[in-house]
């Protein structure tokens, strides 16, 4: 096995390895840490409130209703879109979306 022609002789070569690296750190110590979380995420906005539409009443209506200004009711209007194509075609038992107020702080 030594003396074949065209393989290399690992006859002499010896295993073994050395290291000139210190002791192994300490493993960390965790055991004072506490669970918890944090955001900076702005805080949710309030809840899209609804209301049934009465007989007589009118966006404008509804507008001072909730906001203390009549002509506001343009809000109301746009976040119903998808049941109203007239601001003043509104029917009493429909449930309108009423955005929150963006002007309270």
């Amino acid at each position: 096995m030594g003396n074949e022609p065209n393989k290399p002789d690992f006859s002499n070569v010896q295993g073994g390895s050395a290291s000139t690296a210190a002791a192994p750190a300490p493993k960390a110590d965790f055991s004072n840490v506490q669970a918890g979380s944090a955001t900076t995420a702005p805080p949710a906005a309030p809840a899209v409130q609804t209301y049934t539409v009465v007989k007589g009443d009118t966006l404008s209506k509804i507008a001072k209703h909730f906001y203390g200004n009549a002509n506001r009711w343009r809000e109301i209007f746009e976040a119903n879109r998808d049941q109203l194509s007239n601001p003043d075609l509104i029917k009493p038992g429909q449930v309108l979306a009423i955005p929150a107020d963006s002007a309270k702080k």
